[in-house]
């Protein structure tokens, strides 16, 4: 993947939690909040437990944060720009080479590359593993098989638990920067306790948070960061990227961008063609995020078969269909053989549009072409996602290979092989009219940010329209939503009906945010009816009902753009 100067930033490497947490605005204004969840409290206990565990001090405590997205939901995969944010929630990852001296503390011994692996909640009981050789078998293995794994570790993605996602972190180091050889240098044995308050299932990227901190974790600990070649938050963006994929997802990077280039106090418009650039965005000065958590555990990578990974494969599907109906030559050909490739509905459009090859020595995505492109989009060949009777949206495998252009055979090979997925119909059209919408409705919030002038009650509102559409697509088009979603994006948008004391409430839109299926709400709330928001969704999801003070404190509270992932290093 190629970079640009905003992802090619080297990742912080910090000795003071000022640098880490010091310019969260949020931070000072609920600092008894923070003061358990963030403050030095934190950190101290991390440290303590960590000696008690272990019998040695981290030399390094690996940072990452969760994230919202505030607009552009499942079209990253599609090569799309979104608009995500760093949240102040995160995972830390203290960690040390295990010192030969207490080497005898481990039944397991002190193989090289060996990992002790606790977690800070009691109920993720300690795992020891350590990562093996495996062969290549062959030019034909698929992708994500041995062939790019020269090391390998145990991940059941049947069955995933805490420490897979260490494990998928892991992945990356070790085959990135150990080479197979037998006389290169080797991993050294690790020991990391882990913590977080990004809750999970949540949508708010808590596995792509540990994915990430993980990874970082790893760096540290076998002195990547000292070398001559650390990696740049944009190598660890693609990092990342592959190693979540271990355990099954398939992501488009929006997570893991987000987490790892985010910059306090700004938004993010991050694009992925012609390569990964991320773009700070100040939000209007009056804006609060606020979240909910709808209670709904969405676990995307257990329920990825029929959920996530689906609406990945079926916007897949309807760029090869789009892409044949509009004769697009997007395959190569060498003599009478055709080499088929994915193609996303990104490229379908530029291809269409006329720009695509001009973009590929571009630096920067031209927003105008694209925009026009996307109206274009939207106006023509749609209607060939459909079935042939009338009355449906919903279209079978088998009209889905008829009006591909290719045969069985290598239709499933392409769009099914890699990816798994159950379903007896798809949604192409409505997945696809989802994408080429909801990639507009990004640029227009991207643009109502950066429009000068003083009329902040205006933005706010254009805003929260956008907002409110894109839930609506989310749960119409895309059916990525859940009945418990649509009631607490109910109960944000009645606040406007609430006196607050300065007149009704004002809340500007609302809607899920991350995968769906369950998670978290986004709200856009005025900066000054913060709080009577809070108490108002406290006291009118139902779901709430019966909650202690405490637990409502970490499923209703409003943030502010933070920091991207970092290393603490332990200077003493």
């Amino acid at each position: 993947m190629t970079v640009l100067p905003a992802a090619d930033a080297p990742i912080p490497i910090f000795t003071t939690l000022k640098e880490v947490y010091g310019s969260l605005a949020t931070a000072a204004k609920h600092a008894s909040f923070f003061a358990l969840v963030l403050g030095r409290e934190r950190w101290d206990e991390l440290v303590r437990e960590f000696h008690a565990k272990f019998g040695h001090k981290p030399t390094y405590v690996a940072r990452a944060p969760g994230r919202v997205n505030l607009i552009g939901e499942h079209i990253d995969y599609a090569d799309f720009g979104v608009f995500p944010a760093a949240i102040e929630h995160d995972i830390l990852i203290a960690c040390a080479p295990r010192p030969a001296s207490t080497a005898t503390a481990h039944s397991d011994g002190h193989p090289p590359g060996s990992v002790v692996a606790e977690n800070l909640h009691t109920r993720y009981t300690r795992q020891v593993f350590m990562p093996t050789r495996r062969h290549t078998l062959g030019d034909d293995v698929p992708l994500d098989a041995v062939r790019v794994a020269p090391w390998h570790l145990d991940i059941d993605k049947s069955e995933l638990r805490w420490e897979s996602y260490v494990k998928a972190g892991y992945y990356g180091v070790l085959n990135h920067f150990f080479s197979p050889s037998s006389i290169s240098p080797v991993p050294v044995p690790v020991d990391i306790l882990v913590t977080g308050n990004v809750p999970p299932g949540s949508g708010l990227s808590s596995s792509a948070a540990m994915v990430v901190s993980s990874t970082l974790a790893f760096l540290a600990a076998n002195g990547i960061f000292d070398g001559d070649k650390p990696p740049t938050k944009g190598e660890l963006v693609s990092i990342a990227v592959e190693n979540e994929r271990r355990v099954g997802v398939n992501s488009g990077g929006m997570d893991q961008s987000a987490s790892v280039i985010a910059l306090p106090g700004s938004a993010l418009y991050v694009s992925f063609v012609p390569s990964l650039h991320a773009e700070p965005i100040i939000l209007p000065r009056d804006a609060v995020s606020n979240f909910g958590d709808s209670l709904v555990v969405s676990n995307k990578a257990e329920s990825a078969k029929h959920q996530y990974n689906l609406r990945v494969a079926e916007t897949l599907a309807a760029a090869r269909l789009l892409s044949h109906h509009l004769n697009l030559q997007v395959d190569s050909t060498d003599g009478d053989n055709t080499k088929r490739r994915l193609v996303t509905l990104r490229e379908v459009l530029a291809r269409k549009s006329g720009f695509y090859q001009d973009e590929q020595d571009a630096q920067l995505e031209d927003l105008v072409q694209l925009q026009k492109g996307l109206v274009d989009m939207l106006g023509i060949a749609m209607d060939y996602l459909l079935p042939e009777s009338d009355g449906r949206t919903d279209i079978s495998l088998d009209e889905i290979i008829d009006k591909s252009g290719m045969d069985e055979t290598e239709f499933r090979e392409v769009y099914l092989s890699g990816v798994d997925v159950e379903t007896t119909n798809f949604e192409l059209y409505l997945r696809a009219q989802h994408v080429f919408e909801e990639a507009l409705k990004v640029l227009k919030f991207r643009e109502v940010c950066l429009t000068g002038g003083d009329n902040e009650e205006s933005k706010l509102q254009t805003l929260g329209k956008l907002m409110n559409d894109s839930h609506d697509s989310c749960h119409r088009r895309f059916d990525c939503s859940h009945p418990k979603v649509n009631d607490l994006v109910r109960v944000a948008q009645s606040f406007r009906e609430v006196e607050t004391g300065r007149g009704k409430g004002r809340i500007y839109g609302s809607r899920l945010t991350g995968a769906g299926w369950g998670g978290c709400t986004v709200s856009l709330v005025h900066r000054e009816d913060a709080e009577a928001f809070i108490m108002h969704v406290k006291k009118k999801y139902v779901s709430y009902e019966g909650m202690s003070e405490e637990d409502l404190a970490s499923c209703v509270f409003a943030t502010e753009p933070g920091m991207g992932a970092c290393v603490f290093k332990f200077t003493d």
